[in-house]
């Protein structure tokens, strides 16, 4: 059972009502309910296929369930979205130009040499961002997402097979996204991660929802037998 936790402002909540997904013949997510309405970060987590990218991207609107439907209450109108993929998408542009594509509000040069800086790039705005390195790239494309100041932010494995640096300097702004109110949907499999960053997780296998609860009672007390198999390093067929 799952504590709500309330703060100042109305918290984002999201309803997955009785989704599936049916892709080249298979069901890959079926009737998914959930309704998400913590605060912070929500990690999804789960063996490889068991549909949380999926997931991800029928909440972002990316890709349109069989059956079913996404709500959000708690805000007027759809949130704003951002959303970063495992695989950074950058325009063949400079760093700097990344950064005002996506500022739709056109703040101050300051506000958007204030959000490299954050990611460590300021020194790096008029270099090409597809000649980045890998976690350049991604801090990039988090600090371009940032920037345009959603209400959600969906994030597909950001950090994996990055430098620790990098994976650092993420996971910090991640932290500050939630100080500021912004909801955040985040893929991982590291457990050391998703034990720093999560207020609650969802855990997939075969695109059923196995488990779902606050993080605590999730990581030392899981219900389920793939859930403890999974915590414990073990192949989850």
């Amino acid at each position: 059972m799952r504590e709500t936790r309330h703060s100042g402002k109305p918290n984002l909540q999201i309803s997955v009502n009785n989704l599936c997904l049916d892709m080249r013949g298979s069901r890959v997510l079926d009737q998914i309910d959930l309704t998400i309405d913590q605060p912070g970060v929500t990690m999804i987590l789960g063996p490889n296929g068991a549909g949380k990218s999926l997931l991800l991207k029928c909440i972002h609107g990316l890709l349109s369930p069989t059956q079913g439907s996404i709500g959000f209450n708690g805000l007027n109108g759809n949130p704003k979205q951002a959303m970063v993929f495992q695989k950074p998408v950058l325009l063949r542009r400079s760093v700097m130009d990344n950064m005002r594509f996506a500022d739709q509000d056109r703040q101050t040069q300051s506000k958007l040499e204030q959000a490299l800086d954050s990611v460590q790039l300021l020194e790096k705005r008029e270099h090409p961002a597809t000649q980045l390195s890998g976690g350049e790239q991604q801090r990039l494309a988090l600090a371009r997402a940032l920037i345009t100041k959603p209400d959600l932010l969906l994030l597909d494995e950001p950090t994996a097979s990055l430098d620790p640096a990098s994976v650092l300097i993420i996971e910090k702004l991640i932290q500050q996204a939630t100080r500021q109110h912004i909801k955040s949907i985040f893929i991982s499999h590291d457990i050391g991660q998703a034990r720093r960053l999560s207020a609650d997780v969802i855990f997939l296998n075969r695109g059923l929802v196995i488990e779902y609860s606050d993080a605590a009672p999730f990581f030392f007390a899981p219900h389920s037998d793939e859930a403890k198999a999974f915590l414990s390093g073990e192949i989850v067929l």
